[in-house]
């Protein structure tokens, strides 16, 4: 199978993974975890924009197992599931090997969720000042316009160009190691 993808393919790669982050209104209640941030709709999303859509199930759902009883470990499954699934078909490799790949962009996806999270305390002073000048408007415009673009940029941007960028990269390395490798790595 030879599968490369578009920019516009690791766009939308990146709109997917900003869906699933937590606070995002457009598919969340009350700042709960949306339902594309699950491994398994994420993989299954993947798949269909990158034309294998039974690849993307199988694979989402091989990567969600590791998430199943996760806890108490930082971890983001949303990008586990977003570029994981993604370097996965273009890498051509088994769900097994999957999930080896899929999980270092877990650990790595906890940076981008403080990163978010350190950003947004300014606006959060921002509308406290709101709310003591009594400009509710304000408050709401603070609360979620500002936090949904640094949202949308720290999310979107590094998924877009690490699937454009890291999609040939993968299946090179993937190429590269024997199944022998492989096997371990599972």
């Amino acid at each position: 199978m030879d599968v490369s993808i578009s920019l516009f393919q690791a766009f939308l790669m990146g709109v997917v993974y900003y869906l699933g982050i937590i606070g995002t209104p457009w598919t969340t209640v009350l700042g709960s975890a949306s339902l594309f941030q699950k491994p398994l709709v994420a993989g299954t999303l993947v798949g269909l924009i990158l034309g294998h859509p039974a690849e993307g199930v199988i694979i989402g759902a091989a990567i969600q197992l590791p998430y199943i009883a996760l806890s108490s470990i930082p971890s983001d499954p949303g990008l586990a599931g977003v570029l994981g699934t993604a370097f996965a078909i273009v890498g051509n490799v088994d769900p097994a090997t999957a999930i080896t790949i899929a999980i270092p962009f877990g650990l790595l996806g906890t940076v981008v969720w403080v990163l978010h999270m350190t950003i947004d305390v300014a606006f959060v002073h921002m509308a406290d000042k709101a709310a003591e000048q009594g400009d509710l408007k304000k408050v709401c415009f603070l609360h979620v316009v500002p936090p949904q673009i640094v949202a949308f940029a720290i999310s979107v941007i590094p998924v877009m160009l690490g699937a454009y960028f890291g999609a040939d990269y993968m299946a090179r390395l993937v190429a590269m190691l024997s199944n022998d490798v492989l096997h371990v790595l599972q």
